[in-house]
């Protein structure tokens, strides 16, 4: 069962990721520029936003495995569609359709964690759930640059139907129902809104909250516009760029496991700080590179450095925003932390790609959303006065 809600917990950067490598070629046989083609990535992510609020109160209403059943099996259904979808138009709305079906995943195996263990236990579940997350960004665009030496775009979608279809198989072999009818209840769309209020009236929570979105907007302003950067810019072929692309993806997985090793001795706060100021350090310095056209090599090491800032961003921001405001509104605040994240990703996405052939947008792009992040930390939990020494109360 572990291994599957591992794999479910992956449906952000498989569904993402693995078609990177193929935008350009989108593009080309579509007939469409580089920013109508993001707005396939800016669909999955509204879709993978949407599909949390939505997800999330149907398991707490109806048991886990059905949403989680009907999510996968029209997720591969959504998937065939992309690979037929003689329009971007059409991609567009199977792109929704991906996210919103794959965001069931995602929240049901939080949610089996939850029903399953507590405590020391659930915290170890999830951490391994987290690292399962982490592998996404690395294995999926090399992946899907392999898969492009003998197929084309159309085919990675193939696979990803594929995906969803080994994954409903296996969520109804080894995923059982593990909420009873006893303990389910009904959610009525206002109460959801009052939660949410509550919520956002906490200005701590919303600057954690909000300065995590934006470095998230960061990452994937990176994620939308690298393919055409390495490729239409740098000309790097598109297995080339699956390997530059999970080179980054190792960054990001080696900024999450120092956080994870430097928490006790450091503190949550100091080290999200530590990561805004990385992100900040790094996105300057893929501005200049670009600005400078100093060549592929320093783009390189400067998108490098950013991500493994970005490594230490949401594990410590999710858990200062929680503790601010937690309680029994702690599922409507997690449910706001992801749907703030995905929503600010899909704003990012086309915006990347605006000028074409340029990595200009893209080094702009991180910069502005690395100084937001910044400037929301600052503004929204440094001058409240609600906690004295975060670091030491996380």
């Amino acid at each position: 069962m572990l291994i599957v809600l591992g794999a479910l917990s992956t449906f952000g950067p498989i569904t993402t990721d693995l078609y990177l490598p193929g935008l350009p070629e989108v593009g080309d046989e579509l007939g469409v520029a580089p920013s109508q083609v993001q707005v396939t990535l800016t669909a999955c992510l509204i879709g993978l936003a949407l599909g949390q609020a939505i997800a999330g109160p149907l398991s707490d209403s109806l048991g886990r495995r059905r949403p989680l059943l009907v999510g996968m099996a029209l997720f591969a259904l959504a998937s065939l569609g992309c690979a037929a979808a003689p329009s971007i138009v059409l991609l567009d709305l199977l792109r929704l359709v991906q996210g919103l079906s794959g965001a069931a995943g995602i929240v049901v195996a939080r949610a089996v964690v939850r029903d399953h263990w507590s405590g020391v236990g659930a915290a170890k579940v999830y951490a391994t759930l987290m690292g399962a997350v982490s592998l996404g960004p690395i294995l999926a665009p090399p992946i899907g640059g392999a898969l492009l030496g003998v197929m084309d775009w159309r085919g990675l979608f193939v696979v990803l139907a594929g995906f969803g279809l080994v994954l409903l198989l296996a969520c109804m072999a080894w995923v059982h129902e593990s909420l009873p009818p006893s303990s389910r209840r009904e959610v009525g769309l206002r109460a959801t809104l009052r939660a949410g209020r509550r919520v956002l009236r906490d200005r701590l929570f919303t600057g954690y909250t909000l300065a995590s979105a934006l470095a998230f907007g960061a990452l994937f302003s990176y994620i939308s516009g690298s393919s055409f950067v390495y490729q239409d810019v740098f000309g790097v072929s598109a297995q080339a760029y699956g390997l530059l692309f999970g080179l980054n993806g190792i960054g990001l997985l080696l900024g999450t496991v120092s956080n994870r090793r430097l928490q006790d001795r450091v503190g949550a706060e100091r080290l999200l700080r530590a990561g805004m100021l990385t992100t900040l350090v790094g996105s300057s310095l893929v501005t200049v590179s670009v600005l400078a056209d100093v060549g592929l090599a320093a783009l390189v090491v400067s998108l490098f450095i950013t991500i493994v800032g970005i490594g230490f961003i949401p594990s410590n921001a999710v858990a200062l925003a929680l503790e601010s405001h937690g309680g029994a509104d702690a599922g409507t605040a997690s449910a706001l932390i992801g749907v703030l994240q995905f929503l600010i990703g899909a704003v990012a996405a086309p915006f990347a790609g605006i000028a074409g052939a340029s990595a200009v947008p893209m080094a702009v792009m991180m910069l502005a959303f690395a100084i937001a992040a910044l400037v929301a930390l600052r503004v929204l939990v440094e001058r409240s006065g609600g906690v004295e020494d975060a670091s030491e109360t996380a």
